[in-house]
C-alpha cells in the first residue's frame, strides 16, 4: 500500500527486499530502530511504516518532505 501511495503521488522510489538480504535487513533495523517492514526512508531519514506515511500525508507534510533534497 505504501508503494501505491507513492505511485499516486508520482514519486520514484527504490524497493529493497530485506527478506532476501540479511545485511540490508540489519542496516534497516540499525537506521530505523524498528524490525517491521516496510520501513520507509525519505532522503535517508526514517519516517516509519505505511501507517506513519499515511499520517504524514494526511497532515499535509509529505509533499514537503518529498521535495526536500
Amino acid at each position: 500500500m505504501a508503494k501505491q501511495l507513492l505511485d499516486r503521488k508520482g514519486v520514484a522510489y527504490e524497493e529493497i527486499r530485506v527478506d532476501k538480504s540479511p545485511e540490508k535487513h540489519a542496516e534497516m533495523m540499525k537506521k530505523s530502530q524498528r524490525r517491521t517492514v516496510p520501513q520507509i526512508f525519505i532522503n535517508d531519514n526514517a519516517v516509519g511504516g505505511y501507517t506513519d506515511l499515511v499520517e504524514i500525508d494526511r497532515s499535509g507534510q509529505l509533499d514537503a518532505l518529498l521535495t526536500k533534497n
